[in-house]
């Protein structure tokens, strides 16, 4: 199995569903049955932030990026969108806006990044709980 895999989804919300199929049997591939919990999580808060407020033209796909490591993935969701998301600060009685929130506490790491072109890459690593990813020489 490729130490990367990469995906184009449409901006629906059943492109979420679809990508956390994908992202589970990767990591079971790879052998990351340990991380796929909190892993397809964050994809989740982080492919449902493109798909709902990723203001691009028309027919404008996201991507995401399934990346192997040394100690677990790192996965990321391109978008043509210059919006950056930001975390919010709790509310305990707000529906939404709790993404970011989660995407930090069970990342290791995560961020924003302008990507070559138009819009952004937003990316998050989860490592496995010890350290190792059983990981191909990268």
């Amino acid at each position: 199995m490729e130490d990367v895999v990469v995906r184009r989804w449409s901006r629906r919300p059943q492109s979420v569903r679809l990508a956390r199929v994908e992202l589970r049997a990767t990591l079971a591939g790879w052998g990351l049955g340990e991380i796929t919990e909190s892993s397809t999580l964050v994809l989740s808060e982080l492919l449902t932030n493109a798909v709902r407020h990723a203001r691009v033209s028309p027919g404008r796909e996201i991507e995401t990026r399934f990346m192997r490591t040394p100690r677990g993935v790192r996965i990321e969701v391109h978008d043509a969108s210059d919006q950056r998301p930001e975390k919010r600060p709790l509310v305990v009685e707000a529906a939404n806006g709790r993404g970011l929130i989660l995407v930090a506490a069970l990342a290791d790491r995560w961020s924003v990044a302008p990507r070559e072109g138009a819009g952004k890459v937003v990316w998050a690593e989860i490592n496995s709980p010890d350290g190792e990813g059983g990981c191909c020489g990268a």
